[in-house]
């Protein structure tokens, strides 16, 4: 019974625990960016991780991903969930969009994977799921938007080039989610992510060979921001991600998207003394009340017979 009741408890605390952690990579993209261009940032990231993970795929498991199909299938999903939204995000970030405005973009893949889940993936939401999706997308909106001075306008001080490689990054991170709940289902969790790491790595080289002049600044801040982002983001919060996708549906995995904007903005206020607005408070629990509905919220598959 303690074994089952422990296996039980750790199932129900993997969705808050991958929330609070990918919710520290925008703020690692801030303390990080300044001194290292967006793709030698990420490559070094990349390169790092898999330095760390392949021994440890191989130790733990042995296990890899059986034929070249799938393997094919597993680095596309990497290319997408890993390279298409880190190198937005952190691109926009780099070319001046604000932290917040990009979390709140990419905030929009839950109505965006829900919208596509059920032609793709025979995944269909009850109206109170629906009803959790909007309310979700409310709460961020409420969250970012109670952060602005008067007169302020959310689109200012960035360019089109910013706005669209957060574009990218959502479009990245929804057809990846999409993409591998549907063909790799067979994937081995932790050399599957070694693999996706393979491909990430080099799109990320090629993007610093051919755009950037590859300098970093080796500053205390780089070097512990780089650490936390390899160790906590890039190995344990994605391995999270991983699990979630393979354990549950596809929307319910996105909805969980909608928490991060606002675990980003308790995070920015305990570390930068960033001000919390009674509109951000009251967005926060509205985001809180829409992910409950969709995760509470009983699921419809297109495939299940009809009574």
């Amino acid at each position: 019974m303690p074994a089952i009741f422990s296996h039980r408890l750790w199932l129900a605390a993997m969705p808050l625990l991958f929330v609070v952690l990918w919710s520290t990579g925008f703020i690692g993209a801030k303390f990080g960016l300044p001194y290292a261009e967006p793709f030698t940032f990420l490559f070094i990231r990349s390169a790092l991780t898999l330095v760390l993970l392949a021994p440890l795929a191989h130790w733990l498991s042995g296990e890899w991903p059986r034929g070249s199909r799938l393997w094919g299938h597993i680095a596309v999903s990497g290319l997408l969930v890993h390279g298409a939204y880190l190198g937005g995000v952190f691109y926009g970030i780099y070319l001046g969009m604000p932290a917040g405005l990009a979390s709140l973009l990419v905030g929009l893949q839950p109505l965006l994977t829900a919208g596509l889940a059920g032609p793709l993936l025979g995944e269909r939401l009850t109206t109170r799921q629906w009803l959790g999706l909007l309310l979700g997308l409310v709460g961020v909106a409420l969250v970012l938007g109670g952060k602005l001075d008067p007169g302020e306008s959310l689109f200012q001080g960035f360019g089109l080039g910013a706005l669209g490689a957060v574009l990218v990054a959502l479009l990245g991170i929804t057809g990846g989610t999409l993409y591998q709940k549907r063909h790799c289902t067979g994937m081995p969790l932790l050399s599957g992510t070694v693999v996706q790491y393979l491909a990430t790595a080099t799109l990320f080289g090629l993007g610093a060979l051919l755009f950037e002049e590859r300098h970093v600044e080796w500053t205390p801040v780089f070097t512990l921001t780089l650490g936390w982002l390899v160790l906590v983001l890039s190995i344990s919060a994605i391995l999270l991600l991983m699990a979630l996708i393979k354990r549950g549906e596809a929307s319910r995995v996105a909805s969980l998207f909608y928490l991060v904007p606002p675990v980003t903005a308790l995070q920015a206020w305990w570390l930068f003394d960033e001000a919390l607005p009674p509109a951000s408070l009251a967005g926060m629990a509205i985001a809180i009340a829409g992910v409950v509905l969709v995760v509470k919220g009983q699921p419809a598959r297109a495939d299940r017979p009809r009574t």
